[in-house]
């Protein structure tokens, strides 16, 4: 194996899919044994001080569901010749009580070491690959943090260039939240165009598919903070709460419309709302008097 091969294996992990469900395990997995690795050249990780983390991880990073599974990406890596295990494990026994009880280990195989060790810029590089191709810009600094990976990742993924310019024009250079439209001179600051859908779930570059925030809704939209409904309205987390800015940034907006496009037909699609309800809001909603 040399670089490239690796940087396309990662590239083309094979991703649990049921229509436009999310999957991020092996990504999340991914990136806490990269940060590992970087740490102290730990390859071998133990299953049951892996599964609390990637669980958090999972819960933090992933879609809402009635349970997480960190034993199905620790097993099913080794399908993409990336990983390895001190054991075999058959599918059948994919379980936590199994993995624990026998004590399995796992981590980067060989061929995959040796190029980590040859190459040191090919850590970040293959961290680049798997946040582009799985999650937002907006959260990657969020999900270094939380995996401890030191890193600086560049954005590579390829999108359509108007698309910023296409989000805010429709509505207007302003927040669709709050308003906000700072400008310094010419130049407008801290306004954002959001997907709604994700593009690397392939939410397209569309007006339907996309919203104008400020950075900080922006960020709270794509962790999950709120969402909006197929009517527009801004619901907020029920887990979501704070002190200083909660009320002024959130709740002062909760069960209200967002600012609405120039043009009806730039209105928020309802299948992509849909999507963002389902994958990525940290739900349910808090409780709103109509």
């Amino acid at each position: 194996m040399d670089e490239k091969i690796l940087k396309d294996k990662i590239g083309s992990l094979s991703i649990w899919t049921r229509g436009d469900q999310r999957a991020p395990h092996k990504p999340l997995l991914l990136l806490y044994a990269l940060a590992r690795y970087q740490q102290g050249r730990t390859r071998y990780l133990p299953y049951i001080e892996v599964k609390d983390k990637l669980k958090k991880l999972l819960i933090e990073f992933g879609p809402q569901r009635r349970s997480y599974h960190p034993e199905q990406p620790f097993v099913r890596l080794t399908k993409d010749g990336i990983w390895s295990l001190n054991k075999e494990v058959e599918r059948d026994n994919i379980k936590n009580n199994y993995l624990i009880q026998n004590e399995l280990v796992g981590g980067f195989n060989d061929e995959v070491c040796q190029l980590l060790n040859k190459d040191p810029n090919l850590t970040e590089e293959v961290a680049d690959i798997i946040l582009n191709e799985h999650f937002p810009q907006s959260i990657h600094e969020d999900i270094l943090l939380a995996v401890g990976l030191e890193i600086g990742v560049k954005k590579k993924k390829i999108r359509d260039p108007m698309f910023r310019n296409k989000i805010l024009k429709a509505y207007e250079y302003s927040c669709a939240v709050c308003g906000f439209n700072v400008r310094l001179g010419n130049n407008l600051v801290a306004i954002e165009a959001a997907h709604i859908k994700w593009f690397q779930m392939g939410g397209p570059d569309s007006e339907e598919n996309g919203i104008a925030l400020c950075s900080l809704h922006h960020k709270l939209f794509d962790r999950g903070v709120f969402t909006l409904t197929n009517e527009r309205n801004l619901i907020v987390a029920e887990e979501a709460h704070g002190t200083q800015g909660f009320n002024e940034w959130l709740m002062r907006y909760h069960g209200k419309p967002i600012r609405k496009p120039i043009n009806p037909i730039y209105q928020p699609k309802e299948t992509f709302l849909n999507w963002h309800v389902r994958e990525v809001f940290k739900g349910p909603a808090r409780y709103h008097i109509q």
